[in-house]
């Protein structure tokens, strides 16, 4: 008899198996959790600015030194991508979003108390920065888990947490600095960011099983396959005795069997399942699992992700400093305050609509993302290379619009993108999204100082953003090569497997079987027998 093992589903706590990808189910859990991790990592990060001024007061510091808590927290957030890969192979990605959750919250809790700004270097830098790359990463690969032909349209959408959080956080933290002050109102943000350790304790895994087990039961046995073989099979596999009668063959020890019955029938389907079972069960030594490795770097001898993970590194050059140096260009233009803070409100919302468009075009069959996203990356650097030709409001609006839409359609699918199989594919996603990262790592460090640097050189802020469209054309060449380097390297492993083929064959040519061989000896025997008797 066949045993089922049913597995005690609890909520949240078992993995989720199933026989493809689900493209929904529990994904849409995830999905709403990576919203609010979004909102909670990376939409409190872009708010920190309203405290610039409060910490430049309470620490007597300079603009540049109070920067470096951001800069600092990003550059831990990415560096360490590969040790969240590592963590969450080990652990699991619910244990380790959860563990970013504490440390998160743990890290502004305690900045709320620091009386120096190195203080907040260890506690929002080092330690909250850890907390973000142990929250978002493994959260946006599970995600990507889950879902296959809606998986651009849904990581798009819930992507936009980050936008929405910008909107909503900024002026409630800056009415709440107003009746509490901004360290009690940093502890408040501390707190909120508890809300990830929820988020992370709805992450269930996922087990894709792409055959049942009865199907591969079936295809272990042809149903073509001669009655005598069968029973040989079973005989091989139970170590049974068997005794040649007449032409019959008859199995001793088989419980299928009437004693004295010597010829088997062949329309019996009796036999087919006694094979099956016993085959099943009697495997004494099951082949041994493969272990998952904990960071898979192959992944570095994939031309195609090489070429992607450069596109990462210059294309990062391109995503921050734009953001910190729209009002104060807009300001060297002579537009007022109010009116500046706009232009960075409007590139906001359209980078929300950028983030669901770039969702709903790659989520359109047939289709090749690389080359949309290669389109989206050359129009953003266009965008770049229009922000100093600007010369009144309405001008650089219209700059700040476009380049918010871009920007959206590219920061919202660059990560999920390593899951297509122009890349590196779904299996080997987690991995390459760890060294992925912390490749960007690099750049978001030397951004935006690169982009102070040469504003203080030339006393003028349009070189931040020509700087910026240069890093961004740099990104353009290697995505372009992404593709192509995927259809050599495919084609040479295939030819390689042709060539083996070839090998093989020969070799068997060559060497013709035994039998073969003891087959012409005992015809040239019998031939010479017949001779002789004539």
């Amino acid at each position: 008899s066949k045993m089922t093992v049913k597995a005690v589903k609890m909520p949240c706590t078992t993995p989720n198996v199933y026989t493809k990808v689900p493209d929904g189910g529990w994904g849409w859990t995830i999905a709403f959790a990576f919203f609010f991790v979004e909102a909670l990592t990376y939409g409190i990060i872009k708010s920190f600015g309203v405290f610039f001024n409060d910490l430049m007061e309470s620490f007597d510091e300079t603009n540049s030194r109070i920067s470096w808590i951001i800069s600092i927290c990003v550059f831990v957030q990415t560096f360490t991508a590969p040790l969240s890969t590592v963590l969450s192979n080990r652990f699991g990605h619910r244990l380790v979003v959860m563990a970013g959750g504490v440390l998160i919250s743990t890290g502004m809790v305690t900045a709320a108390f620091a009386r120096t700004v190195v203080d907040m270097y260890v506690t929002i830098g080092i330690i909250s920065g850890l907390g973000y790359c142990l929250s978002f990463l493994p959260t946006v690969t599970i995600l990507s888990q889950y879902f296959d032909k809606r998986r651009s349209l849904v990581t798009a959408v819930a992507s936009t947490g980050e936008c929405f959080a910008v909107f909503s956080f900024a002026p409630a933290i800056t009415a709440l600095k107003e009746q509490i002050g901004w360290r009690y109102s940093l502890l408040s943000v501390g707190v909120l960011q508890l809300g990830i350790v929820v988020c992370g304790s709805l992450l269930r895994p996922i087990i894709i099983k792409e055959q049942p087990e009865e199907e591969e039961e079936v295809k272990a046995q042809p149903p073509e396959e001669p009655t005598e073989t069968k029973y040989m099979l079973e005989n091989e596999q139970t170590r049974t005795s068997i005794e040649s009668i007449d032409s019959g063959v008859e199995i001793t020890t088989s419980p299928s069997n009437v004693p004295g019955k010597t010829k088997a029938e062949p329309k019996s389907e009796e036999p087919k399942e006694d094979v099956q079972i016993l085959v099943a069960n009697d495997s004494t030594n099951p082949p041994e699992p493969k272990k998952t490795k904990l960071l898979d770097f192959s992944v570095m001898r994939d031309c195609s992700f090489i070429c992607y993970a450069f596109f990462g590194l210059f294309a990062t050059l391109g995503f921050f400093a734009p953001s910190l140096y729209i009002i104060p260009l807009s300001l060297s233009l002579g537009i007022g305050k109010d009116h500046s803070a706009y232009i960075l409100s409007a590139m906001a919302i359209a980078e929300v609509l950028g983030r669901i468009s770039a969702g709903w075009v790659l989520n359109k069959k047939p289709i090749r993302k690389i080359y949309i996203e290669l389109i989206c990356v050359i129009l953003l650097s266009v965008a770049l290379f229009a922000f100093p030709f600007a010369s009144e409001f309405w001008g650089l609006m219209t700059c700040s619009v476009f380049f918010g839409f871009m920007l959206g359609t590219v920061a919202g699918t660059h990560i999920p993108l390593l899951a297509e199989d122009d890349v590196v594919g779904i299996a080997r996603m987690s991995s390459a999204a760890g060294v992925y990262v912390f490749i960007q790592s690099l750049a978001g460090l030397a951004g935006p100082p690169l982009a102070g640097v040469l504003v203080d050189t030339t006393k003028n802020y349009s070189s931040a953003f020509y700087s910026c469209a240069a890093g961004m054309v740099l990104g353009a060449v290697f995505l372009s090569l992404v593709r192509p380097c995927k259809v050599g390297l495919c084609h040479h492993q295939q030819q390689q497997q042709q060539q083996q083929v070839e090998e093989s064959t020969a070799e068997v040519a060559a060497d013709p079987p035994e039998d073969f061989i003891e087959m012409d000896i005992g015809k040239a025997e019998n031939s010479g027998k017949s001779g002789e008797s004539t």
